[in-house]
């Protein structure tokens, strides 16, 4: 829907990579065997994106933010943690994302989506009115916006137990947004230049909260989210403190959320599944150049 950009990821095609490190509280080490959550800090690398195709969007348009997070672990593999600034996914399986993009086809007149047949997909899927209605918010700053994984995992711990969880990045400063019309007086690239003045002077810290799942607490649909007053505790504080090196390799990385490390597993969300192939399929294409 974003139309062809060769060379481009066909989602949050423009970003920012940064530097960092990840110190995990040791609030989760045993419940999960994962290396990065014991209490051993790891260097990350974290990728700010909108969730356009287009490179050209700007920050200023109403899109989804995402943060991508890769743990450079100390066996020299890595694993992701791709979220975004909204806390549910549009769809519930692979089929209702497809036939929802369909939906959202822009006119080719008009260049925008016919909203009566936005109207007629949720009318035949009213369980994702909500998500499908939910509005992202203009973050004032990249480090102001709080950051939601969509999917559920399993950990694991030493003893073979397994136990449902979901992630959010939450901004140590705090959340702050704008509204539209705060959002239209920033110039195209506000976010990725704030981020850069920011760090001149200071670092930007994160705290990954980890949300308990009860036993009736779903774990096959992104679409849904748990009640909020399910037990929560900060699994660790990640440090961003410079922009990587060399923006290039990051922008054409595909980060992975079922790159994962022993101590978790996949649930059985079937979005999540898929999502292994399509960034395949999608990196494959950008080296390409398709």
């Amino acid at each position: 829907m974003s139309g062809r950009h060769p060379g481009y990821r066909r989602s949050s095609a423009r970003g920012a990579g940064f530097r960092g490190t990840f110190t995990p509280t040791g609030a989760a080490a045993a419940l999960t065997t994962a290396a990065h959550l014991q209490t051993r800090p790891v260097p990350v690398t974290v990728r700010f994106s909108n969730s356009e195709g287009d490179p050209h969007t700007p920050d200023t348009a109403q899109v989804t933010r995402g943060m991508a997070t890769r743990f450079h672990l100390h066996d020299g593999s890595d694993t992701d943690l791709v979220a975004l600034t909204v806390p549910r996914f549009v769809a519930s399986t692979p089929k209702e994302f497809l036939e929802l993009t369909e939906a959202l086809r822009p006119d080719p007149v008009t260049r925008q989506p016919d909203l009566a047949r936005v109207h007629a997909f949720v009318g035949a899927h009213p369980h994702l009115a909500e998500a499908v209605a939910q509005q992202p918010p203009f973050p004032v700053s990249y480090a102001s916006a709080a950051y939601w994984a969509i999917h559920a995992f399993i950990w694991v711990d030493a003893a073979g137990v397994r136990r449902p969880v979901r992630y959010r990045w939450e901004p140590e400063s705090g959340r702050a947004a704008l509204t539209a019309a705060e959002a239209a007086t920033r110039t195209a690239h506000y976010l990725t230049d704030e981020l850069h003045r920011r760090l001149e002077h200071e670092s930007v810290a994160f705290d990954l909260r980890i949300q308990r799942a009860e036993p009736d607490d779903p774990t096959h649909d992104p679409s849904t989210v748990w009640p909020d007053h399910r037990r929560e505790f900060t699994a660790g504080g990640l440090e961003i403190t410079a922009p990587a090196d060399d923006q290039d390799p990051w922008n054409t990385q595909a980060f992975n959320p079922t790159r994962v490390t022993h101590g978790i597993q996949l649930s059985d969300d079937p979005v999540l599944a898929f999502r292994a192939h399509a960034y395949a399929e999608s990196h494959l294409r950008r080296s390409h150049n398709q």
